[in-house]
């Protein structure tokens, strides 16, 4: 057994069995190991943003790692930004990326380089294994590091003689970290602000506060106090519609963040930092919740969030249940497309148990309140704002949950930075129905240039923010990616062609123009 078929049996061995690849040639033993091992899914993405952004949408829906497998510095580079995304939402993944065999770096071949330095930022944990009898134990304290709650990223660099060369045998499996406890003292400071505080208190929620567990907690909360609940303006995944409790999402813009957060005299932080604003503006603060108001932490993202809440509805003395809102959808909409209309249309028929990728950006904005009332479905979100991110993590998700329907709603401007996923939800046979917002611009720079006061932009201002010359046609090209597709004009043909998509199996694009 070489090095790499030690390292891929551990993997397998610690229930880590989908790797998302894009390999070179330093990373073939470790090629050869994944068609060697029975029960490891390989799937191939035609740029590493693919393969990390996929990685992370599996490990939101799947709650576990998945391998990312790309080729030295460069390849690797090409998967960051999808890495920031996934760090933000807390995602495990394990990359693997090859370097050169160790004698081979001294001549400094073209596609050498600092791998360490690039995986730093968007890393936990990083080892580069030292020779091949390490190689398992290197993916075993790999896979304990991206397990550590609620996940993490782990990186391990294997040169191509540890793969290639004579190992041992797969090392034992690792316990990952479990969640820190939550503080007496905590629970008391929240619950005090709670009661004093009541209908103008706020629970502010991430992380694992927007899983069921959480939320069914946090409505027996709000149930006994009159206390809202709101989330984070991009949560990594809100379970959401049926008898979960209707949670708020707090707005992008700053202006509107603060008018939303200015009724609360308390804010209690469960599993979600104090909101900051996306962006630093002239005159405006960088912290979103006023200065006179009273905060406190109840637990962090590294916490047990939900086991916290649970502390707090018992000191609060909370109902063992709230009474669930009635369920109900809004009306099929007809007329013209626009954000409303769309938003409307995918709540009135999205199935039970889909899964939302929300990377719709200006258009999107009005699906969240739209689908309140809609049938349990799970809800995900651009994280790190790095755009890009919706067609992999559409993918990785439907890759973890193949009997869940999964709605990519994109942008059409981030979608042509990753739109080789639709290639890689082809040949998956995926159940993605991609939904395209395609108003030939970046909408929401055009939004940003009036804020700055730049209502009369001039030429290369506009050429810079439109997607107009020449106009990019997602019906055609989906098809050459072997994704049926069709191009809509009104929110009646959108209706009917989405009723279809979501009544087959497999991908479908559904392009809307706005």
């Amino acid at each position: 057994m070489n090095g790499a078929e030690s390292l891929i049996r551990t993997a397998l061995d610690a229930g880590v069995n989908v790797c998302f690849a894009n390999p070179g040639t330093t990373e073939m033993p470790l090629v050869a190991a994944l068609d060697a091992a029975d029960g490891m899914r390989a799937v191939l993405g035609l740029f590493e943003g693919v393969c990390t952004g996929a990685a992370d949408g599996y490990a939101r829906m799947a709650g576990r790692p998945a391998l990312t497998l790309t080729h030295l510095g460069p390849g690797f580079a090409n998967g960051i930004a999808n890495l920031h995304n996934a760090r933000r939402a807390h995602s495990p993944i394990v990359n693997l990326i090859g370097d050169h065999a160790t004698w081979h770096l001294k001549a400094d071949a073209p596609l050498t380089s600092d791998i360490e330095s690039l995986a730093r930022p968007v890393s936990a944990w990083i080892r580069k294994t030292a020779g091949p009898g390490a190689a398992a134990n290197d993916m075993a304290e790999a896979i304990a590091a991206a397990g550590r709650w609620p996940g993490a990223i782990a990186t391990l660099i294997v040169p191509a003689d540890c793969q290639w060369s004579e190992a041992g045998a797969p090392a034992p499996v690792r316990a990952a970290a479990a969640p820190r406890p939550i503080d007496s003292s905590a629970i008391r400071t929240a619950a005090n602000l709670i009661r004093r505080h009541g209908a103008k208190s706020l629970l502010f929620m991430g992380a694992a506060a927007l899983g069921e567990r959480g939320l069914a907690v946090a409505g027996r909360i709000a149930a006994k106090t009159g206390c809202r609940l709101m989330c984070e303006t991009f949560p990594a995944r809100v379970e959401r519609g049926g008898a979960m409790p209707w949670v708020e999402k707090l707005p992008y813009f700053p202006e509107q963040a603060i008018e939303a957060l200015n009724p609360f005299g308390a804010v209690v932080l469960a599993g979600a930092p104090a909101p900051v604003s996306f962006f630093g503006y002239p005159n405006a603060p960088s912290m979103l919740i006023p200065e006179d108001r009273e905060i406190a932490t109840l637990a962090t993202f590294a916490d047990d969030t939900a086991g916290a809440l649970e502390r707090l509805a018992d000191e609060l003395g909370a109902p063992a249940r709230a009474t669930a809102a009635e369920a109900k959808r809004p009306p099929r909409p007809t007329g013209a497309l626009n954000p409303a209309t769309i938003g409307a249309a995918i709540a009135a028929l999205m199935p039970e148990g889909a899964i939302v990728m929300d990377e719709a950006a200006t258009t999107g904005l009005p699906f969240f309140g739209a689908s309140r009332g809609a049938p349990r479905h799970t809800y995900l979100a651009l994280t790190g704002g790095a755009i890009g991110q919706g067609l992999p993590c559409a993918t990785g998700a439907a890759v973890a949950c193949p009997d869940r329907k999964v709605i990519a709603f994109q942008a059409d401007g981030s979608g042509m930075y990753t739109l080789q996923a639709l290639w890689t939800q082809a040949r998956e046979k995926l159940d993605v129905t991609t939904l395209i917002c395609n108003n030939r611009r970046y909408r929401i720079l055009q939004v940003e240039l009036a804020r700055a006061g730049i209502t009369e932009p001039g030429r290369k201002a506009r050429s810079l923010t439109s997607l107009a010359d020449p106009e990019i046609d997602w019906s055609r090209m989906a098809p050459g990616m072997g994704v049926p597709a069709v191009r809509v004009e009104t929110a009646d043909d959108l209706v009917k062609q989405l009723e279809r998509a979501l009544a087959e199996r497999g991908p479908n694009l559904i392009e809307m123009l706005i």
